[in-house]
């Protein structure tokens, strides 16, 4: 070995990640970060010659020189290939072993200086000796490995370069990472051999252990085997000596329920099949218990077993008058329902009923009030986040852990194959990679098909036909359309003020007072107090924070009654004092709305999932140069709706004395306040078309005035829906006067008396209409129509030319 010092040469780095080349390994190496393909390609132009060296943490994407090891391996490329994904897969060769003396990072890749490492050799007689030991311990460790060819032994035994014998045996041991850097490291051949020496022996003891556990493990599934086999030899022997019948075996006991058990004759074949099976596997193997869990499933389905329902009408109608208030469109069907059935006594028709509307307004609570009424076991199905098409169909048994879905556990917990089973949340399902949920709802829910139900678990049909099933949504849109085709739906609307006063003090104070261990401390509210509840403190279409509101208040006289040691019999009245002092003061004002008329302001009518809400429009105009902004998180359905009500009144400027140079001088912006509440639909067109003419013009809005419809760019008002929560919504905002289209003059008639009371509904079919009810116009049939109209000014007036 020359003493002489080696200079530093200049290379292109490449950090490997969780490997480790060696000098005289060929080994194909995948590259994707882009620094590391830079320096291939740099290396590729000078000379092929590369410098590897692994990173200490495989994590780091950009390592810096404290995260890569010191000593590392000069490579040659052999050959290069740039794969389609933008990776590169390069064949090298190493060369010699390297130390870095300095190291760039760099825009275009990674540079070192790095010194070659010339081998260092003690003693000839302890290497020869160190190789020989070497190459006896690799023929050990081969013979036990059996992933290392034994053709490697061949050309193990002919090397006699000590430092080439250590680098080629330890590319094949299975070591971590920082064991084999540390016999990179060893520059001294000596201390490289013995490292590797010292490696193997440690593999050699740990596959020894493996062996040991694998051969105690064998002899105990022998042990297992042969006990099975004598315990059936005893019962052989049991049995001839007459044993007693009561030392039944389980599969004896299936056998007998099997015999016993009502059930299609397929499923009796495919049960008796899997009862066959079983007898012939070890208790102890994992398929014994997968083929016993599969026949306690089909022994504890109700296949053939059924309840008799109760068809009375009149019982039925007590129950649902009892349980709820209202109620009566659903009221209605199930009593049609039922009345259908006691003339028709072998129908055996399923029924589907839908019940939509917005939470808390009891649409879970009457499909149990229906079950009770006919005299069937009730079950509830959770539907909402399931995405996994296998929760309603099943698993296949081929899974480990598989289980029947939601419809067959929830027939095996009824135990009757006509219950009710209450689909809830509906609307709530999705789907992803794992399948479409509600597609694998149609065949449960098509009367044509669910008949011949095939789970995936249970493998065989399962008749679904006489399970009445009823489900809820909150939004029907989120049903796909085909699911959506096979139900009758319902639609239960938000609660009245009048209907909340009356459950509120029929159901929700007595249940609320009793639950709260008060029956022996009367509370009453006066009807004005509950009223005042309904109106202060509550702004929902249901009843829950109404009943949340009945439980604060009987929490606060039950603290008073532990707090004050109140003696039995004491009665608590609720008067304002109380109330306000329990509930705090009151949340909600009677209206929403502006007392005086405003420019550029328009109460709308919008339909959410909880019921009605009056939406104000506002629309500014600004000196500018036509820009058109709208805002207040408008979906896009809202936003083209904005731009045809924009367009309308565009287009009949000239009528309200507008010139259309004005348009280019002028910038518009439509808001609609709450933005962090999404909003969508065309049914606010008629109420920014007239928002926008009352800014646009400067002509004042009344402010007891409320709208919906939707515009088209004619003018015409086209039909909207959830009249019922719109025109709920204007009057608990104290609207005297509310415009809908002309289309919807039907559903007038389906509104409560109490709803319409008090406000005028006026249906119109041209925007025109809408304008001069809505302006603040002195000669509102002049508007639009003559010459000029006269706009109110507080106590004057001004004359616009049409």
């Amino acid at each position: 070995m020359s003493d002489k010092k080696l200079e530093a040469v200049n290379y292109p780095l490449l950090p490997l990640r969780d490997v480790i080349i060696f000098p005289h390994m060929v080994v194909p190496l995948f590259v994707g970060r882009e620094k590391s393909i830079a320096a291939l390609e740099k290396a590729a132009k000078n000379g092929n010659e590369l410098f590897l060296v692994t990173q200490k943490d495989a994590s780091v994407l950009n390592p810096e020189r404290e995260d890569v090891y010191d000593i590392g391996t000069v490579v040659n490329i052999i050959q290069m290939l740039r794969l389609p994904d933008n990776t590169v897969k390069v064949l090298i060769e190493g060369k010699h072993r390297a130390k870095i003396s300095s190291f760039k990072c760099e825009n275009d890749g990674y540079y070192a200086d790095v010194v070659r490492c010339q081998d260092v050799i003690a003693s000839e007689v302890e290497i020869e000796a160190s190789m020989r030991s070497v190459k006896n311990i690799f023929e050990q460790y081969v013979k036990l490995n059996k992933r290392i060819p034994p053709e490697l032994l061949m050309s193990i035994s002919s090397i006699t370069d000590p430092s080439r014998l250590a680098d080629i045996i330890v590319a094949h041991l299975t070591m971590k990472i920082p064991e084999k850097q540390e016999i990179l490291d060893a520059v001294e051949v000596g201390a490289r051999l013995g490292l590797l020496l010292e490696k193997m022996q440690g593999e050699i003891e740990v596959i020894n252990v493996e062996k040991r556990i694998r051969s105690r493990v064998k002899a105990q599934m022998e042990k297992s085997q042969k006990e099975y086999y004598l315990n059936e030899q005893m019962n052989a022997i049991q049995k001839e000596l007459g044993g007693s019948k009561d030392d039944k075996s389980d599969v004896a006991e299936m056998e007998e329920k099997l015999r016993a058990k009502k059930m299609p004759e397929e499923a009796r074949e495919k049960t008796a099949k899997e009862l066959r099976k079983l007898k012939s596997m070890s208790p102890m193997s994992a398929e014994a218990a997968v083929v016993r869990n599969y026949i306690d499933w089909m022994l504890a389905l109700p296949w053939d077993e059924y309840t008799n329902d109760d068809n009375s009408v009149a019982h039925a109608r007590d129950i649902l008058d009892n349980d709820h208030y209202g109620l009566n469109d659903v009221k209605e069907r199930i009593i049609e329902y039922l009345a259908v059935r006691s003339l028709v006594k072998d129908d055996t028709r399923g029924t589907l009923l839908c019940l939509a509307g917005p939470p808390g307004v009891g649409k879970t609570s009457i499909a149990k009030s229906l079950a009770e009424s006919l005299g069937r076991k009730f079950v509830r199905i959770s539907l909402g986040g399931v995405r996994d098409e296998a929760e309603i169909r099943g698993h296949r048994r081929t899974y480990v852990g598989a289980m029947p879905g939601k419809i067959m556990t929830a027939l095996k917990k009824a135990g009757t194959s006509n219950p009710v089973i209450l689909l809830d949340e509906i609307d709530k399902m999705s789907s992803d990679f794992k399948g479409d949920p509600g597609a694998a709802m149609l065949e449960v829910l098509d009367p044509g098909q669910n008949k011949t139900f095939g789970d995936h678990y249970i493998e065989t049909e399962y008749d679904l036909s006489k399970v009445m099933f009823v489900m809820t949504a909150n939004d029907l849109g989120a049903i796909p359309g085909p699911l959506r085709d096979r139900m009758e739906i319902i639609h239960i609307a938000g609660y009245t003020p009048d209907e909340k006063f009356n459950i509120a003090k029929k159901y929700l104070l007595p249940k609320s007072v009793e639950s709260h261990g008060l029956k022996n401390y009367p509370v009453s509210l006066s009807d004005k107090i509950f009223m005042q509840v309904v109106r202060g403190y509550t702004k929902e279409a249901g009843v829950r924070e109404l009943e949340r509101l009945m439980n604060t208040i009987s929490r606060k006289i039950a603290t008073e009654v532990v707090t004050e040691d109140v003696k039995e019999g004491r009665k608590f009245i609720v008067n304002e004092k109380a109330l306000e002092k329990y509930l705090g003061p009151m949340k909600y004002e009677r209206t929403d709305r502006e007392d005086q008329p405003q420019v550029g302001l328009v109460n709308g009518l919008a339909w959410t999932s909880v019921g009605g809400e009056l939406l104000n429009i506002e629309v500014v105009t600004v000196p500018g140069n036509g820009k058109i902004q709208v805002t207040g998180n408008l979906k896009d359905v809202m936003r083209e709706s904005a731009s045809a009500a924009l367009s309308y009144i565009r287009s009949i400027s000239p009528r309200l004395g507008i010139d259309h140079d004005w348009y280019a001088k002028n910038d518009i912006h439509i808001h609609v306040p709450d933005g962090a509440t999404p909003k969508d639909g065309p049914s606010a067109g008629i109420t920014m078309a007239t928002a926008l003419c009352s800014a646009i013009a400067n002509i004042p809005v009344r402010q007891d005035v409320a709208m919906t419809g939707e515009i088209s760019l004619r003018g015409r008002v086209l039909p909207i829906g959830g009249l019922k929560e719109k025109i709920l919504a204007a009057k608990q905002a104290g609207v005297t006067l509310v415009i809908i289209p002309e289309k919807n003059k039907k559903d007038i008639a389906k509104i409560p008396e109490e709803i319409k009371g008090g406000i005028e509904i006026r249906a119109v079919s041209d925007a025109e209409e809408v304008l001069r009810a809505a302006l603040q116009l002195a000669k509102p049939e002049e508007f639009l129509r003559r010459p000029a109209f006269t706009i109110l000014e507080g106590e004057g007036s001004r004359e616009v030319a049409n």
